[in-house]
């Protein structure tokens, strides 16, 4: 990691944070503003993530797609790349258009995703509507992140990052509540809703004012004049990546964001096909579950209230974020930026390890906060970090360029987490291999529609779907993918370890 980066280009050094209430009150209503616009996407966005891999591996008897992981895999590929390669060379143009043009073209496309995969339930219907999904939040994340940067300064930007982090997973909480309920009662509801809540944000940009707006528009008439020469976007944004502090940053984190969307993209179907979630209903509310529709919504269960849905195990993550972001922000702003993004990276790692080694319940859910906790320790402070190394008039192209190890790492584990899955995991293909085991021809197991052979299985053997469950888990080591993926996020930290220490010898210069 050699290069020479120096002052003029990027101010390098760490600024002492204000406390947290000062940190508080310094913040403007632009800052809330765009705050409340993120929570409506994140709203809608997680509505749709966070059953989009349970929705794929249902039987279209059940209203689903009824494909196997594999095959999920190839649009959550393109979806991730398109998502986060989108901000990277097109990240500066709401640096020159407008935040607030973007903001609103983006908007449309993400309503036109949610009606497309709503109207065509098919595996291409549903790659159509998750490429506009993906180029609309593509669009949108800059305008946004980079409203942030101007309307925050450095002396607030560690406990601004934590705060609007923890705002927006108010978003992410309620997506998923949301999906659990509606989806048992038609898929189709869930793509309805999140195009309808979306579009809430044409009311919050009727408020909205562009900071920075004056001194955008004065370089435009610069460049207009001739004044200033504007290099063309993409090789703007290309010498920026080439910049060695830039560059190593990206390398160094892909691998963890390899693991971090493996828990959203693979982790609901492995508690979906693996955990007995009922036992967490029965240790709260007794051997007959529960009938009260609070705890039935705000725990995400199922509508007979005896068991957790995948989607309500997950929301444990934005649960705690939601409700304790700002404070591990106000933690974590003591130490320096790079100290605390490598803690949170082994916090994560650990919990993926947990996965593996057992399907109990309790288990499941202290590894979710485990990789919470580490997940508020890096995801703020990456923004943070871009947002401070950006040059002045270049704040949204860097907030772009935090996407692209994302986009790395997911476009990654988009195909490889849910095939290592259906490889060392996959219930659907132990159930048809021990139909075969059984006696069953081939030609039966093949004519079994996707996502029914397990419950086939149930029948043909006699055996109850919790012992059968229990048979399968012992009799193949289910853990190892998760093993896998663990290995990868180490490697990882180890990169990122070595990137810290090349970064404190240059804030040193």
């Amino acid at each position: 990691m050699t290069g020479n980066t120096t002052h003029a280009d990027n101010d390098l050094r760490e600024v002492k944070q204000l406390g947290l209430w000062a940190s508080i009150a310094s913040l403007s209503y632009v800052f809330w503003l765009v705050g409340g616009m993120e929570l409506i996407e994140r709203f809608a966005y997680y509505g749709i993530k966070s059953s989009a891999a349970l929705y794929a591996q249902a039987p279209t008897s059940a209203g689903g797609l009824g494909i196997t992981m594999g095959d999920f895999g190839i649009i959550l590929m393109i979806w991730a790349l398109l998502q986060t390669f989108v901000p990277v060379f097109t990240g500066g143009i709401s640096d020159r258009v407008g935040y607030k043009e973007t903001i609103f073209a983006s908007t449309i496309l993400k309503i036109a995703g949610y009606l497309v995969m709503a109207t065509f339930p098919s595996f291409y219907g549903f790659l159509a509507g998750a490429i506009l999904l993906a180029t609309g939040t593509g669009i949108f994340k800059p305008g946004i992140q980079g409203t942030l940067v101007l309307a925050t300064k450095k002396e607030n930007a560690s406990m601004a990052w934590g705060i609007f982090y923890q705002t927006v997973n108010i978003g992410g909480f309620l997506g998923p509540l949301m999906a659990v309920h509606l989806r048992q009662l038609a898929w189709e509801n869930v793509f309805y809703a999140c195009a309808a809540i979306i579009s809430l944000n044409f009311i919050m940009l009727l408020a909205y004012k562009e900071p920075g707006k004056t001194e955008r528009l004065e370089r435009q008439a610069k460049v207009k004049s001739g004044e200033v020469v504007q290099t063309a976007l993409w090789k703007d944004a290309f010498n920026e990546l080439k910049k060695p502090i830039v560059f190593w940053y990206m390398l160094v984190f892909s691998g963890f964001w390899f693991l971090f969307n493996a828990l959203f993209d693979v982790l609901p179907v492995h508690i979906s096909e693996w955990v007995d979630t009922s036992i967490i209903v029965r240790d709260l509310f007794g051997p007959e579950g529960t009938q009260n529709g609070f705890a039935q919504f705000w725990l995400g269960l199922d509508n007979s209230g005896t068991k957790v849905m995948p989607e309500g195990m997950l929301n444990l993550n934005a649960g705690m974020i939601m409700t304790s972001c700002f404070l591990i922000a106000a933690l974590t702003a003591k130490f320096r930026i790079m100290h605390a993004m490598l803690a949170g990276a082994v916090a994560s790692i650990v919990a993926f390890f947990i996965i593996g080694s057992s399907n109990f319940a309790w288990a499941m859910v202290f590894a979710i906060a485990l990789f919470s906790l580490g997940e508020m320790m890096i995801s703020p402070k990456k923004n943070e970090f871009m947002g401070n190394i950006a040059p002045e008039g270049k704040k949204a192209m860097y907030l772009g360029f935090v996407m692209l190890p994302q986009g790395i790492g997911w476009g990654l584990e988009g195909y490889w987490g849910p095939k290592l899955y259906e490889m060392y995991a996959s219930k659907e293909m132990f159930a048809r291999q021990m139909f075969a085991e059984q006696g069953a021809s081939a030609e039966m197991v093949a004519a079994i529609p996707h996502g029914e052979a397990f419950t086939r299985l149930v029948e043909f053997t006699g055996i109850d779907a919790i012992t059968l469950t229990e048979q399968l888990y012992l009799s193949h080591d289910i853990g190892f993918a998760w093993y896998l993926i663990a290995a990868i996020g180490s490697l990882s930290a180890l990169g990122i370890m070595l990137y810290g220490s090349w970064y404190q010898r240059l804030q040193q210069r």
